[in-house]
């Protein structure tokens, strides 16, 4: 090929890398063996590209493809999510069990669910530091092995404080470090279709809760609760294999963000962990502001959960019939979360908007379950749970989607730790908060009303964010700008990063910024 039409064809390539990333990748493979350093002179007169940053970041790491390896990272998080939250969501089958063997208060019982819960969000940020500073893969098949180990000695225990420990402590342990590292080697890996790939992946916790619901009540009326639980103990294995789904690479630092780890100061050493936990976000308003609206959230949001078997069975129907509404809500949760999903990827409407929707939609809906079951009608309790299920799911990939908006992707791994950690008090207090109110009155409807109004409450403090009611940044003829930015951001270096200062700046989303 002559050198003017070599030229040419770089500066076509060039022209479309902008518009058409997957043009660049198609480039990439066709010719393996080409010099990165001649192609850097080749490309010299189109200072604006260079493709000595751009080609190594995409290929090492696979950021931003919207395909290919992103979308078995989508499987692989499918799967875990199901052995976590899915599995976690259908506990309320062993709610009944436990108060009937143990012989205790439903607020006793009650703190095994949310005692696990709080643990899992408790040592999230622990899972998202290990990640930055050593290898995901392992992190995550560590999480698993945890997880699996908690539910096989919850199998043996003689008391409550075994279930605590097991279930709770153990088994959440393991939850902490899968969910959060898995959720965000996901999202590095999409750009244009990243709300649409966590509500595919997040869609296995409403499929499992419809599995898991009648298949542990069978599990339980075959092998009695101890067995059921030796049964999940192996099921929780699995996350294992997922997590060896993940590139073995460990994740990049900015070198002038974090200290040399050749330092052995306390000083130095208490820098570097508060680099890999992100802690400077905790003295962001717009970070602080969302973190809390999501806490509020999560005092409410799994009450339903852990409380709407024992609701159902207590106002008449059968268990079987009580195990179906939990089933009827999850397979709708499937419907919201992928709905959800890929309409938010249309750009018509800002991520934070759409949350506040249907933030606002779950809280009713849970405040309506008990009203709808007053006058013993089955069909009534039924739609309202499934009512509840949809929107339940379709906030749930809005919750993480908008975090990159709110601190960038750069800081995303820290920053859903924290907001794991954060709102680990809420979990701990909505399910006890609900049965303690469940053994004052006698039954679960001022449980359910005051768990709608936290959600609902959560709703009002995300209103309060920094330009919340300011028009959409983006306008409909050029819905391709954020994407565009957020690429140039994940493929640029380190040093492209930093300001003249030396310090790092703060990359977000032009989409949704909330300086």
């Amino acid at each position: 090929m002559t050198q003017p039409a070599t030229l040419a064809c770089g500066k076509l390539i060039i022209m479309s890398i902008d518009d058409h990333r997957e043009d660049l990748r198609r480039v990439t493979l066709a010719f393996p063996e080409a010099d990165t350093s001649r192609a850097s002179l080749l490309f010299r007169p189109f200072p604006s590209t260079d493709m000595t940053k751009l080609r190594p970041k995409a290929e090492s790491q696979g950021e931003g493809l919207d395909g290919g390896y992103g979308w078995l990272l989508v499987g692989a998080l499918f799967v875990s999510t199901s052995l976590v939250f899915g599995l976690m969501r259908s506990l309320g089958i062993f709610f009944v069990e436990f108060v009937q063997y143990f012989d205790e208060s439903a607020q006793a019982i009650s703190w095994i669910s949310s005692t696990g819960l709080a643990a899992q969000q408790f040592f999230s940020p622990l899972g998202a530091a290990l990640c930055n500073a050593y290898d995901t893969r392992w992190v995550v098949m560590t999480g698993g092995c945890l997880a699996a180990l908690g539910l096989i000695l919850a199998s043996q225990a003689t008391c409550l404080v075994h279930l605590y420990l097991t279930m709770g402590v153990i088994s959440g342990l393991g939850w902490g470090l899968v969910f959060t590292p898995m959720v965000a080697t996901v999202m590095a890996n999409f750009t244009r279709r990243r709300t649409l790939a966590l509500g595919l992946a997040f869609s296995s916790i409403g499929l499992s809760s419809f599995a898991f619901n009648p298949l542990f009540q069978l599990l339980v009326g075959l092998y009695t609760w101890r067995g059921a639980l030796l049964i999940l103990g192996g099921l929780s294995l699995n996350i294992v294999p997922c997590g060896a789904l993940i590139g073995p690479q460990r994740r990049s630092k900015d070198p002038a963000k974090v200290v040399s780890e050749s330092g052995v100061s306390c000083a130095s050493f208490l820098q570097r962990a508060s680099s890999y936990l992100e802690l400077p976000l905790l003295f962001e308003r717009p970070y602080i502001t969302y973190t809390l609206a999501i806490s509020l959230l999560n005092v409410g949001y799994f009450v339903p959960y852990f409380h709407l078997v024992a609701h159902s069975r207590q106002v008449g129907f059968s268990e079987y019939q009580a195990a179906f509404v939990m089933s009827a809500a999850g397979a709708t949760d499937i419907l919201g979360r992928i709905a959800s999903g890929w309409f938010s990827d249309l750009g018509h409407f800002r991520l934070i908007h759409l949350l506040s929707v249907w933030t606002t939609l779950a809280g009713v809906f849970i405040m309506l379950l008990p009203v709808s079951s007053l006058s013993g009608s089955y069909a009534a309790l039924m739609v309202i749970s499934m009512l509840y299920g949809f929107c339940s799911g379709a906030l749930t990939s809005l919750v993480f989607a908008v975090v990159p908006m709110i601190v960038g992707v750069e800081r995303m791994m820290g920053a859903l730790g924290l907001l794991q950690l954060i709102e680990s008090g809420a979990g701990l207090l909505g399910a006890p908060l609900s049965g303690l109110l469940k053994d004052i009155t006698g039954d679960y409807t001022a449980s359910f009303m005051v768990a709608g109004g936290f959600v609902v409450l959560g709703t009002l403090t995300m209103v309060t964010l920094p330009h919340y009611f300011s028009p959409k940044s983006l306008s409909p003829e050029d819905p391709d700008k954020g994407l565009h930015a957020e690429l140039e951001q994940m493929h640029s270096s380190p040093s492209d990063m930093n300001d003249p200062t030396g310090e790092v700046t703060n990359n977000r989303l032009p989409e949704d910024t909330y300086s």
